[in-house]
């Protein structure tokens, strides 16, 4: 399935996982709509809405890049509406944009908790909802969601349950649109990493370098998102994949050139 004058919605897409999607779809032809709230670079984090366009630009692609906060549907509204007008439509949407906090019960403060429920439950429902009517009319349209397996094991929920419950919400909606969307032929699937990715997350709140340094790089999620979007969307949905899979599916068991560090230990997911 071809990219070429397709029309790819990327929610956090101003850096790391959502920008290394962005930056893969470009090459193969996708128009790309950043749409994430940096418009000031912030020195831990790096990257804005318009260096990530300038840089999709820089290598031959389209790019929109739109300030976003999708807590605030009327932002998501005019985002999907520049969208439309600039590109003509929307064919895949892929909800990237997350809050994290890995703490427990007694340290998560209600602030915290609000955060992540706003963006990562209802943030992801309501830029699904006003993209719709456009994924309706889309070429082979795919819905995306980064979000993990679900596993009731109290193992995955004990130790930051507030986090957690939020990123299951997600691959069940991902699940749920699976099939409220089969008659429309919008294929809706969740993708997880196996191992931790070298992200500012996983630098500034998990492990820093020494993390970092056990890694894979975001490509390793930008490659395995191409071969899920690029198949037709009534044969490939419903599924909650882990990107080694995605790779062994393509044949692909030789995942060494993702390392951070060329060699090392990998750090397993928190969720794997």
């Amino acid at each position: 399935m071809s990219f070429q004058n397709k029309t790819v919605f990327i929610t956090g897409a101003s850096r790391g996982i959502g920008k290394a999607i962005a930056l893969r779809l470009a090459k193969e032809g996708a128009n790309i709509v950043i749409a994430a709230k940096s418009t000031e670079e912030n020195p831990k984090l790096g990257g804005t809405i318009f260096s990530a366009a300038q840089e999709i630009e820089s290598s031959g692609g389209k790019a929109l890049a739109v300030q976003t906060d999708i807590r605030f549907e009327e932002q998501i509204q005019s985002a999907v509406q520049q969208a439309v007008e600039k590109f003509g439509g929307i064919d895949i949407v892929i909800n990237n944009a997350s809050a994290i906090q890995l703490t427990g019960t007694e340290q998560t403060e209600v602030k915290r908790f609000d955060l992540m429920h706003s963006i990562n439950i209802r943030g992801t429902f309501l830029v699904v909802k006003n993209c719709l009517p456009y994924l309706k009319k889309g070429n082979n349209a795919h819905i995306l969601t980064l979000s993990p397996p679900v596993n009731l094991d109290p193992k995955w929920l004990g130790p930051h349950v507030a986090y957690t419950i939020t990123k299951y919400s997600m691959s069940m909606m991902a699940m749920g649109w699976a099939k409220e969307f089969s008659k429309d032929k919008i294929a809706s699937n969740a993708l997880w990493p196996c191992t931790t990715i070298d992200t500012a997350a996983v630098r500034n709140l998990l492990g820093g370098e020494a993390l970092a340094n056990m890694s894979r790089t975001v490509d390793v999620l930008a490659d395995a998102a191409y071969f899920i979007l690029s198949k037709p969307s009534e044969d490939c949905t419903g599924n909650t994949f882990l990107d080694e899979e995605v790779f062994a599916e393509e044949g692909i068991t030789d995942l060494s050139q993702y390392s951070v560090v060329p060699g090392a230990k990998l750090f397993r997911d928190l969720f794997v």
